[in-house]
């Protein structure tokens, strides 16, 4: 789409913010209102919509698209996203080991006991640990109280958490960067241990590297997106 417009700015009425091109208020794609909680997540959206060139490029806009998302795709069906996200929780990734090799199973020792056993007091949330792929049934309580958290969060956190759920295939990770916890550098790097693992063995490949850092880009963005929310 070529740049229609000449200037971004933003706008606040009653407390809410909104997004102007050349002065007028954009919508999302499926013409709602776009109205945000704070002038810092309204100022990094225009200043997105500021910095594209010739062509609007919406990939290049990810705080953008979590705000429409929120609006067209989250609120509409708020209770199904959150069931989504609070699923992971049943086949969590920090739940499920290696048997061998000794540094991988140390690796994700290491790395994964600390976090299970923070959702445990932070949330009452007790998980059992497995090694293999076998699938081990988790408690309804930890589990329910894990998407307790889940459920208190706005739609606009949700479809942020959405995509952080989805790129570290695990809720526990995820409550851990909601909490402050975790970084988005400690959340890639702690959910990526087993592909690290093969990598340090056989070594990566082009694929394998664009991946990664597409993977990487997009969980910053999701986590830049929620400490955006919170101001």
């Amino acid at each position: 789409m070529k740049r229609f417009y000449k200037t971004a700015s933003i706008r606040e009425v009653d407390g809410s913010f909104s997004v102007m091109l050349d002065g007028r208020p954009i919508k999302t794609p499926a013409k709602a209102e776009l109205h945000l909680p704070n002038e810092a997540l309204a100022t990094a959206i225009a200043n997105e919509w500021a910095a594209q060139e010739e062509t609007v490029k919406p990939f290049t806009m990810p705080f953008m698209r979590y705000a429409a998302t929120a609006i067209d795709r989250v609120t509409p069906q708020r209770e199904a996203v959150i069931k989504e996200i609070a699923g992971f929780g049943e086949t969590d990734l920090v739940c499920y080991r290696a048997t061998y090799p000794e540094n991988l199973v140390e690796a994700q020792k290491h790395a994964w006991d600390p976090l299970v056993e923070w959702v445990a007091k932070a949330y009452d949330a007790k998980l059992r640990v497995t090694q293999g792929v076998g699938y081990v049934a988790q408690e309804d309580t930890a589990l329910l109280n894990m998407q307790s958290v889940v459920e208190e969060q706005s739609d606009l956190h949700l479809a942020a958490i959405h995509d952080v759920v989805n790129l570290t295939g695990s809720l526990v990770v995820t409550l851990a960067v909601m909490a402050k916890k975790l970084d988005a550098e400690q959340a890639f790097e702690i959910s990526e241990i087993d592909e690290t693992h093969v990598i340090e063995q056989w070594g990566e490949d082009a694929e394998q590297t664009k991946r990664r850092k597409n993977n990487k880009e997009s969980l910053v963005a999701a986590v830049n997106f929620l400490e955006l929310c919170d101001r």
